[in-house]
């Protein structure tokens, strides 16, 4: 701060103060000290209002979703030209539809196509939207437009935000340039580690080719040149059916609850906890990517403690490399087919929203 007037510290802390603001007093401190750098530097004007309209959407997202925190939600992208009678389309709702069954919501960028899909499958109670606004293409669909769970966002990065961080997993269904950006992005995010591990299905037809003449192009032209590592590809799985499609999401979640980093501490979250000859047999397997013993913790961490962060959950810790994490998604399904895990999910059958569930008008 040192190029910005003496006073604006104690202008700060005064402002705060007569907020109340108390919990997580330094975020709002920084955040502050960066308006008030901005102001001091006569930053320009169209810079500035790229910088309003990001935090303004981003506050927006934020309160939208804050009550549903601890709901499972699916993010699932695809074209927004899909129509109502395309078989993808039947495959995206069914999808929706069958993980509701299961108490998940599904998140789409609430356009026409896939994204209606998905929001017609979850139903009203299950659904959630953020929309682009376009000059083409793009109002809100009949499922979601007069939803309180509908954000509309002008930039395209801050509703990428929201779409991969509000969930705990990802189906991507065949679309154009957008689709595949999105899939592309979302696999570097979960391979790069800046997005927790999750299940990404790239879902098509019974007998479809486009996600095989993807992988293709992937395994020939990427891995081939070692432009990624070879085990990437654990990261996603390829699917042509609904019930596998939700198979590989609920089974990602059928040991494995979450994460966390406790400075340099990774502790994994269990629903079981592992026997002693597991987590034993866990450490030499994963030896390449985990320095030291993977250790079966009797509690929480202390900070985990502090923020009552799931201390009723059994949970192990390493020592993680910070880059493996294809392998890190290899541990977390070594730990979800473990003798001592629960049994595989019962994944049933697709049972689709009652006429007039779905916020259709």
């Amino acid at each position: 701060m040192s190029d910005l007037h003496h006073d604006t510290g104690s202008l700060i802390d005064s402002l705060l103060d007569s907020l109340d603001v108390a919990a997580n007093r330094d975020q709002f401190v920084e955040i502050l000290e960066t308006v008030a750098r901005l102001a001091a530097r006569r930053t320009d004007r169209l810079d500035l209002k790229i910088t309003n309209a990001t935090l303004k959407e981003m506050s927006e997202g934020f309160e939208v979703f804050a009550p549903y925190r601890h709901v499972r939600k699916i993010t699932m992208f695809g074209s927004a030209r899909t129509l109502p009678s395309d078989p993808l389309y039947v495959q995206a709702r069914d999808l929706a539809a069958l993980l509701a069954a299961h108490g998940w919501s599904t998140v789409t960028g609430a356009g026409p196509g896939i994204m209606a899909a998905g929001l017609e499958g979850a139903g009203a109670d299950h659904a959630f939207g953020i929309n682009i606004r376009l000059p083409f293409e793009q109002e809100a669909n009949q499922f979601i437009a007069h939803d309180p769970k509908l954000v509309s966002m002008k930039y395209f990065f801050t509703r990428k935000v929201l779409l991969v961080k509000e969930s705990f997993a990802y189906a991507v269904l065949p679309g154009g340039f957008g689709t595949l950006d999105e899939a592309f992005e979302l696999l570097t995010l979960i391979q790069t580690g800046k997005a927790e591990p999750a299940p990404v299905v790239l879902l098509d037809v019974p007998g479809g080719t486009y996600w095989q003449g993807w992988e293709r192009f992937v395994t020939e032209e990427v891995a081939s040149r070692a432009f990624i590592n070879p085990g990437d590809s654990v990261l996603y799985r390829v699917v042509d059916g609904v019930g596998d499609a939700a198979a590989e999401i609920l089974g990602f979640y059928r040991n494995y609850h979450s994460l966390r980093w406790v400075g340099d501490t990774l502790v994994l979250r269990l629903t079981t906890a592992p026997t002693p000859a597991e987590v034993s047999d866990l450490s030499e397997r994963f030896s390449d990517v985990v320095d030291g013993p993977i250790r079966l913790l009797e509690g929480p961490l202390p900070a985990e403690r502090r923020s009552d962060d799931f201390p009723e959950l059994p949970r192990v810790a390493l020592r993680f490399d910070r880059v493996s994490y294809a392998r890190l998604r290899q541990l977390i399904d070594a730990l979800n087919v473990l003798p001592s895990a629960p049994p595989p999910p019962d994944v049933g059958e697709v049972v689709r929203p009652p006429a007039g569930a779905t916020g259709a008008e």
